[in-house]
């Protein structure tokens, strides 16, 4: 069941939301090389609870940390280590949201580590490229398929590859609800979109190829050929106008 929130309950998701945009928006000038992914995700919990919310990834399922930071090959929930230095020319994604009164936000970026190369460059442009032509189909009336068709139509126009076994989903009181929105498929199925509704759009694109492994944590999702993986990811609104952006702080 798809879950329709009221205007307190967005009220609620936006104070949250704004909280985990602007750390990730703060990351851009904290990553540098020589630090470890610990770092990193001692930065954000100690952001997080600086606003008295809880982080909302810490325990989920059990996992270990308050951010999932993913490097190079890895595309999602990594798990931050201390003896896990970033070196010039890395890419890092890192995967967070605050919880605030029950409700929780997620959103996620990559960022480059010191002077990055060229594919790097492009890789996290498109998968920023594919969430921002997905939400032109986040709005009323459309379905959510079309989300998912407008990611993969972009990102494989740029040459990368579209995780198949990762997806979006629905977001509110728990992290992830109803629906499932997957990256990549034909256009004209699933649910219809209504105002109210929150998603967690979140395209994950690789350099090579779209087949993945889980590495022996059992959490770590990386490329199965082992190149580059970029994530891109907001919580948005469903409105009755143009989709609220709600983890994007300037």
């Amino acid at each position: 069941m798809i879950n329709i929130k009221s205007e307190w309950e967005l009220d609620i998701m936006r104070t949250c939301a704004h909280v985990t945009g602007e750390i990730l928006r703060d990351l851009a000038g904290y990553i540098e090389p020589g630090m470890s992914t610990l770092d990193i995700n001692q930065y954000v919990e100690n952001r997080i609870r600086k606003e008295k919310m809880t982080p909302s990834f810490l325990g989920l399922y059990d996992f270990p940390a308050s951010a999932c930071i993913s490097v190079n090959e890895e595309i999602v929930h990594g798990i931050p280590k201390a003896d896990r230095i970033l070196k010039e020319g890395d890419i890092v994604s890192v995967d967070t949201g605050a919880t605030w009164k029950g409700y929780v936000s997620d959103a996620a970026r990559t960022y480059p580590v010191g002077e990055v190369s060229q594919v790097a460059k492009d890789l996290m442009a498109a998968a920023e490229k594919g969430f921002f032509a997905a939400i032109e189909f986040a709005k009323p009336g459309y379905r959510v398929s079309d989300i998912s068709h407008a990611v993969q139509e972009t990102v494989e126009a740029e040459g990368f590859g579209i995780v198949r076994e990762l997806v979006g989903h629905g977001v509110g009181r728990v992290m992830h609800e109803d629906p499932q929105i997957p990256n990549y498929g034909r256009a004209g199925r699933g649910p219809r979109i209504a105002k109210g509704m929150v998603f967690a759009i979140e395209p994950m694109i690789t350099e090579g190829t779209y087949e993945v492994e889980v590495l022996d944590d059992e959490w770590t999702y990386v490329t199965a050929d082992r190149k580059m993986a970029a994530h891109y990811e907001n919580s948005v609104i469903i409105t009755d106008g143009e989709p609220e952006i709600i983890t994007l702080v300037k």
